[in-house]
């Protein structure tokens, strides 16, 4: 497995591009790690190792991630996110705390968090909803990017049409939150349930103004007709 890691690494390096190494820091208010190659040859990397792990037991392919993770670059956390979500069918109830641990120690920018979050955490709750108590306890984390996955992992089921009334519970949660990628996140969730329940958000919306972040209201409006961003937006 360790030679599977090297080999990856490998493609990365031989891939790097100066221009996107130059211009990835620019999203991000932190420091983050990027080796500097372009997300459509990322994810033929990640398509290309797939291929050759892909039959490996879950356990593997969970340490083969972790590995990834932990080496803190971005392209790297996003080969591991784009792989977890093709094993979901072999997820388990206990994998849940690995996953928060996850986030707990490897996540550090919203990219990776976003990345991990939408399709791993999200494939996980719709095949164990009741864990959706769990992910509204994140709401009251001090971690930033675990508030943030409070929302962002819904994004997923939200565009379906699941967990309207989670939604709105998390976004409750979250609605003070000074962080802006807090703000930025549950805003993104409202606006991507919007599209199945403009009604529903709508109204959540204008209740709620006068104290949500401006932030998150324009996240949350932002594909509703003009009438109604122009309404929402009063004040």
């Amino acid at each position: 497995m360790n030679s599977t890691i090297q080999k990856i690494r490998k493609a990365l390096k031989e891939n790097i591009d100066d221009k996107t190494q130059k211009s990835f820091q620019r999203f991000f208010k932190e420091e983050v790690k990027f080796h500097g190659v372009k997300t459509a040859t990322v994810r033929k990397i990640a398509n290309q190792f797939w291929k050759e792990i892909k039959m490996s037991e879950k356990q593997d392919i969970f340490d083969l991630c972790e590995q990834l993770f932990l080496s803190d670059y971005g392209e790297e956390a996003s080969i591991a996110a784009f792989w977890l979500p093709k094993i979901a069918d072999e997820f388990e109830p206990d994998d849940w705390f690995i996953f928060e641990n996850w986030i707990e120690k490897y996540v550090n920018n919203w990219a990776k968090c976003d990345d991990f979050c939408n399709h791993t955490i999200g494939s996980f709750l719709v095949k164990y909803p009741e864990f959706i108590e769990e992910l509204k306890g994140w709401t009251q984390s001090k971690n930033r990017w675990l508030k943030r996955a409070a929302a962002v992992s819904l994004i997923v089921p939200a565009k379906k049409g699941h967990f309207l009334k989670d939604v709105f519970e998390i976004t409750d949660q979250l609605l003070l939150d000074k962080d802006d990628l807090v703000q930025k996140g549950y805003g993104w969730l409202l606006k991507v349930t919007s599209h199945l329940h403009q009604k529903e958000v709508f109204d959540y919306v204008m209740k709620n103004k006068e104290n949500m972040p401006r932030t998150s209201l324009r996240y949350a409006i932002e594909k509703m007709p003009q009438s109604l961003r122009q309404e929402a937006m009063k004040r």
